[in-house]
């Protein structure tokens, strides 16, 4: 079957402006997004470019707006889309680097502001671990949903708030502080709280669930936001009324001894 590709091309280097390039595609039932775009480049025109990594939906890397929704392009099979014409553009509230590629690098940066990792008290402890700490079932599943993010940028991409503030923390980083924040070994939650409870932080979600809708992972960043925001409501109220915050259960460390030397070979 021959499918109609309509791709968005742009050079900020040498282009003044975005432009389209048009190309037809021989596709069967089992191509994707992302075979047909490697037949373009391979076959038809080499100077189309796009970002792809793993072809399994775990690197995050293929991530574009496909027929006007945010897919990943290894994911998403041509015939399922039910049209002859489809159209790919780069995700949007990301700078341009070309064609379909676009720049995550201000996303990184907003992401090491909420320390996106288990923070201890004990920073010996911490940097020099002696061991591991042991979980129940019901204390990974407090987290584990959220903990799936590949980072592929499809709910920034379709986030509402970030198209109007660009300093907004965005739903990925949002969901990757409250992953940690709620992970029972962490004991970071205030360190966090200043970058997470601002102007830019998870107020500013408005709870329109754009971006739960273009999960690929299913990790509804929408829920995990608004989790937040009753940590952040608990954790304040304690503080106002009762002049403490709310602390977590300890867990129990089990002990290993570390390998001091180099294993014979």
């Amino acid at each position: 079957m021959k499918v109609t590709f309509k791709i968005f091309r742009f050079n900020p280097a040498v282009d003044s402006s975005p432009r389209w390039s048009v190309y037809e595609v021989e596709v069967d039932k089992s191509a994707t997004i992302l075979d047909a775009l490697l037949k373009i480049k391979e076959n038809i025109d080499p100077t189309l470019t796009l970002r792809y990594s793993c072809r399994q939906a775990v690197c995050g890397s293929c991530g574009m707006v496909i027929n006007g929704k945010e897919r990943l392009a290894c994911f998403t099979r041509v015939l399922e889309l039910n049209s002859n014409m489809i159209t790919i553009e780069p995700l949007k509230n990301f700078p341009v680097i070309k064609d379909l590629v676009t720049d995550f690098t201000e996303l990184f940066v907003k992401e090491k502001t909420i320390k996106p990792y288990i923070i201890r008290r004990d920073l010996e402890e911490m940097m020099k671990p002696v061991g591991m700490y042991l979980q129940k079932e019901e204390e990974t599943l407090s987290y584990l949903q959220f903990a799936e993010c590949i980072e592929c940028g499809l709910c920034v991409s379709a986030c509402p708030t970030v198209s109007i503030d660009r300093l907004f923390l965005t739903p990925m980083v949002l969901n990757k502080a409250y992953r940690f924040s709620i992970d029972p070994r962490d004991e970071g939650f205030e360190e966090r709280l200043s970058i997470i409870d601002s102007e830019h932080g998870c107020w500013r979600c408005h709870f329109a669930l754009a971006c739960s809708n273009v999960c690929p992972k299913g990790i509804d960043p929408g829920k995990s936001i608004q989790y937040l925001k009753n940590m952040i409501t608990s954790h304040s109220l304690l503080e106002l009324f009762l002049g403490r915050t709310k602390k977590k259960k300890k867990t129990e460390l089990l002990e290993r001894p570390h390998i001091s030397s180099e294993p014979e070979i």
